[in-house]
C-alpha cells in the first residue's frame, strides 16, 4: 500500500499542530506544503508523520546521534520566532534541511548552517532539489554562528543547549530575536532572547522537551 503523504500531512498538521495552539496560518501553511517524507531515509517514510523525533544520524565514531525534531515542537517554536517574510534567518543546527525548507516559506533569506558533513550534503541537495532558492547552506562549527551573513533579524536554534556563546548573540541584528530550548527533558524551557538599543533581554515562553544539539553542552567536571 502506498502512503498518500499529502493527506498524513494534512493529518499532522489538523492532529498535532493546531492542537498545540499553533495557529498562523503560514507556518501551518509551510507545513502542509513542505514534504517532510523527502527529508528521512527510505525506510523511515511510513513514519515521517508520526508525532516523534526521528534519528537522522545514529552515534558514529564519537558523533553523537542527531534528530528530525518532532512536528509540534517545532512549529511552536517557529510561532515564537514570529519569522516576517522581510526577515534574515540564521538556523543553527539545520540537520537535513527540513526547518530551513519550513523557514524558506516564511523568511526573505535562510542561512542553515550545519556542522555534520553527512546532513550538510543531504541538506544541500535536498534543498537545491526542492528550489529553496532563499535558503544557503553553510557547513562549519554550529557553536560559532556564522558572522559572515549577519547580522539577523531571528536566530534559531535546532536542538536543547546548556549554553549560548556571546558570539551568537553578537550576531543579532537590533530587534532581532533568537529562539532557543535550554535545559533537559519536560523541565526544559523554550526561551525568546530580544535584542534592543545594544541589550538582550529574555523571556520563558514555554515547557518543551527536544533533543540536545551536541556542541551546546557543558562538559562534566572531574568530580574527586
Amino acid at each position: 500500500m502506498i502512503a498518500d503523504f499529502t493527506e498524513l500531512r494534512r493529518k499532522m498538521v489538523d492532529n498535532q499542530i493546531r492542537t498545540v495552539d499553533v495557529t498562523d496560518l503560514s507556518i501551518l501553511e509551510a507545513f502542509l506544503t513542505v514534504s517532510r517524507e523527502d527529508f528521512v531515509s527510505e525506510d523511515m517514510k511510513a513514519l515521517s508523520y508520526l508525532d516523534t523525533d526521528i534519528v537522522l544520524c545514529p552515534v558514529q565514531d564519537g558523533i553523537p546521534e542527531r534528530y528530525l525534531m518532532k512536528p509540534a515542537s517545532l512549529a511552536k517554536l517557529l510561532q515564537l520566532a514570529a519569522v516576517k517574510s522581510s526577515d534574515v534567518v540564521l538556523d543553527i543546527g539545520a540537520n537535513n534541511g527540513y526547518c530551513a525548507a519550513l523557514l524558506s516559506k516564511l523568511a526573505g533569506a535562510v542561512i542553515a548552517l550545519e556542522s555534520h558533513k553527512f546532513l550538510f550534503e543531504c541538506a544541500l541537495e535536498i534543498l537545491e532539489r526542492k528550489q529553496c532558492d532563499n535558503v544557503v547552506v553553510i557547513h562549519g562549527p554550529l557553536e560559532q554562528g556564522y558572522a559572515v551573513g549577519g547580522p539577523y533579524d531571528v536566530i534559531f536554534i535546532e536542538g536543547s543547549v546548556d549554553f549560548i556563546p556571546q558570539g551568537i548573540f553578537d550576531q543579532m541584528k537590533d530587534s532581532g530575536r533568537l529562539v532557543v530550548v535550554e535545559g533537559y527533558g519536560n523541565a526544559a524551557v523554550a526561551r525568546i532572547y530580544i535584542k534592543e538599543d545594544g541589550s538582550i533581554s529574555a523571556r520563558c515562553a514555554f515547557n518543551l522537551a527536544v533533543k540536545p544539539l551536541p556542541c551546546f553542552l557543558k562538559t562534566p567536571g572531574f568530580v574527586f
